[in-house]
């Protein structure tokens, strides 16, 4: 009897100390992450208005250097964004060394992204020679399994890092049964449940490359039109939104995707005044319903819709975008909204708590994928 006393009170002691570790590896782990927070609001008090609103900015590249060095070293841009030009008519090591080049001109590391979805949208395909004539098929090419799936998305993400890219504006989480829609063959081919299984698998894997993965085009195009050329809009309900489109995105969240972009279509159930990127609704929806916590941002501001959209009424897409909610904007006039947005602050319009908190979000997902250490 004594025995078992004396056993148990070893065993009460030992677990009491296995208790005792994990708690204090957990205290630590908290502390430093309240040091990094600290250290990075810090970092932002420091930046000026105009600095911080310019980390908003992701500049589509027009595939001139001495423009997006200008980008980069005049106005402090937050990311580039590669297009077919920027890739073509060089070897890997050339393509590095301009990445290399833009990074090093830039006072706060650059996100460098592209659209790398495989299929009809490939900006690697652009310059075979960058990856020894790797073909890079569509999701639907290779839906049938699973793991090849998984597999190729983790290999292109590797791919990208290697070549100096850091962010893909990809997977798309859309859903479409019209063979037709132009949406249908950047898609995953399959129903909701089935494209939420493959998001929430290959999310974890591109980000283990250290390379952004990002969810679009919330809240999904469905049946919509094409916005790259004009308006489009759905009056698909929001609880059918709910129980179909919103899966995906629902998936690629809990598997903690850095990014959601914001579609230019209409949800007229929703709000049938502003596109989904400028609606403040849409993007409460997603904070709050879908609980997302990472970066928001907008589908391309030169798109026809929103063109459109903006000359119609008489407003500014930038300023419209930042009042939304979205924490970037891929937007081509920096040079002009940047001057914009900040007067919109002045004038309290937006608050530049909310500016901070965007620029918070994207400094601390540039420590995340270790451009800032």
């Amino acid at each position: 009897m004594k025995k078992m006393e004396e056993f148990a009170m070893k065993f009460k002691k030992s677990f009491q100390s296995v208790i005792y570790f994990i708690l204090g590896l957990l205290a630590c782990c908290l502390t430093i992450n309240s040091v990094h927070a600290d250290q990075l609001s810090k970092r932002i008090n420091h930046m000026s208005l105009q600095d911080k609103i310019a980390q908003m900015y992701f500049v589509p590249s027009d595939g001139n250097q001495n423009d997006v060095l200008n980008a980069i070293q005049q106005y402090h841009v937050g990311g580039v964004v590669l297009f077919g030009t920027d890739f073509q008519s060089q070897t890997s090591d050339q393509f590095k060394a301009k990445l290399a080049e833009w990074q090093k001109a830039s006072q706060i590391p650059l996100f460098i992204g592209t659209d790398q979805e495989g299929g009809t949208v490939s900006r690697l395909s652009d310059n075979p020679q960058l990856t020894n004539n790797r073909q890079f098929p569509s999701p639907q090419a290779l839906n049938n399994n699973m793991q090849t799936e998984v597999n190729e998305a983790r290999n292109v993400a590797g791919i990208l890092h290697n070549l100096g890219i850091n962010w893909n504006f990809a997977p798309v989480a859309d859903v479409s049964s019209n063979p037709q829609s132009f949406i249908y063959p950047r898609t995953f081919g399959k129903n909701y449940q089935q494209t939420a299984t493959y998001i929430s698998k290959v999310v974890p894997v591109i980000q283990s490359q250290k390379v952004v993965a990002t969810l679009k085009h919330f809240p999904g195009y469905g049946t919509a039109g094409d916005t790259h050329t004009g308006f489009a809009s759905t009056n698909k309900s929001l609880t059918d939104f709910q129980r179909q489109d919103f899966l995906p995105f629902i998936a690629g969240i809990k598997s903690h995707a850095d990014a959601v972009l914001a579609s230019h279509i209409v949800i007229n159930q929703v709000d049938n005044r502003f596109p989904a990127s400028l609606s403040p609704q849409v993007h409460k929806i997603l904070r709050e319903q879908l609980h997302f916590k990472g970066i928001i941002i907008t589908d391309d501001l030169g798109m026809g819709a929103i063109s459109q959209f903006a000359q119609e009424n008489h407003v500014n897409a930038d300023v419209l975008a930042v009042e939304a909610g979205n924490d970037m904007l891929l937007s081509k006039n920096y040079q002009t909204g940047i001057s914009a947005i900040e007067e919109a602050v002045k004038n309290h319009q937006i608050s530049e708590k909310q500016i901070n908190q965007s620029v918070y979000r994207i400094l601390k997902l540039k420590e995340k994928i270790g451009l800032i250490k």
